[in-house]
């Protein structure tokens, strides 16, 4: 049997578009842009995991490479072997779990409440909180807070005062404004339905997307932390992941150093250090890196709603 050529360019075009020779040209030059960027951002990746498994050497003789010159658990054997590492990653763990779940109900509540359009006191609020997004107190008006309030070397003094992201905030409430119709809340208030319960019963439950994306926003903030905890901590044992991996490749070397030290010793301990470091940066990187793919697909639609006006 013979084909019918009319039917199969009908065929064609039912599915897909015909591309012009500018689309075309438009698309290889876009296809070439994004795998350079590809690349540039997967090779550091790719370096440093190398370099968690190199005995110290790539850095140094062999330059950059991607194929350690010795392959060593080394580094995460020392990391392992280093208390203070144990002890950081558990707070890192606290100060995430805790951080996160105050910065969500805080957000949570303030979005909603300037989502509703018959809140009287919505546009100076929303001004305020514009307003606190460009202009703050400053690092010792705030540690004169934290010291007064008595939270220095506690964990509130390293969650409590970055429960709320003006950013997250109005991207979560641009969501509730813009996704949530204001015809499921006149219908839940025939039925004798409050705010509240408005809220928690139907809101959230609608709101699954963005709220998915602001956790992971604020758990990665919080995993991230390292100069606030450097202000207001200050026993070792309440330091976080990221601040323990600065004493591993600042202090502890630079004492060793100092304390006279021949310089064969020193130069070990200089690589033992360089070793630790990207095994720790992996070590660190191993949590976030399982929460991205379970929150990936929301990403997109988490920003566009923020570039949405509300």
């Amino acid at each position: 049997m013979t084909e019918n050529p009319a039917a199969a360019q009908k065929a064609r075009h039912l599915h897909g578009i015909r591309l012009s020779t500018g689309d075309r040209v438009f698309m290889v030059v876009n296809f070439a842009l994004l795998c350079l960027i590809f690349i540039t951002i997967l090779y550091p990746l790719l370096y440093v995991v190398s370099a968690s498994f190199s005995g110290g050497l790539m850095t140094g003789s062999t330059g950059l490479s991607l194929i350690p010159a010795q392959w060593t658990l080394e580094g995460y054997k020392a990391v392992l072997e280093y208390r203070y590492v144990w002890s950081g990653y558990l707070n890192s763990i606290l100060y995430t779990v805790i951080g996160t779940a105050e910065a969500m109900v805080v957000q949570t509540l303030c979005a909603y409440a300037l989502s509703r359009k018959n809140f009287l006191l919505g546009v100076p609020v929303m001004a305020l909180c514009v307003f606190s997004m460009y202009f703050d107190g400053g690092l010792i008006p705030g540690y004169l807070l934290i010291k007064n309030l008595g939270m220095l070397d506690t964990i509130w003094s390293v969650t409590l005062p970055f429960t709320i992201s003006m950013y997250n905030m109005i991207v979560m409430r641009t969501y509730f404004r813009t996704q949530i119709p204001d015809e499921l809340l006149e219908a839940s208030q025939i039925d004798g339905c409050g705010n509240w319960r408005f809220l928690m019963t139907v809101v959230l439950p609608l709101s699954g997307p963005i709220l998915a994306v602001i956790t992971l926003y604020s758990a990665v903030y919080f995993w991230n932390s390292y100069f606030y905890p450097l202000v207001y901590l200050s026993s070792r044992s309440m330091m976080p992941l990221p601040n323990v991996l600065r004493e591993i490749l600042i202090l502890n070397v630079s004492a060793s150093i100092e304390s006279g030290m021949d310089a064969s010793t020193a130069a070990q301990l200089a690589k033992r250090a360089d070793v630790m470091k990207y095994s720790l940066i992996i070590f660190a990187s191993v949590p976030v890196l399982m929460l991205y793919p379970f929150v990936q697909k929301y990403f997109v639609k988490g920003v566009m709603i923020g570039a949405v006006k509300g």
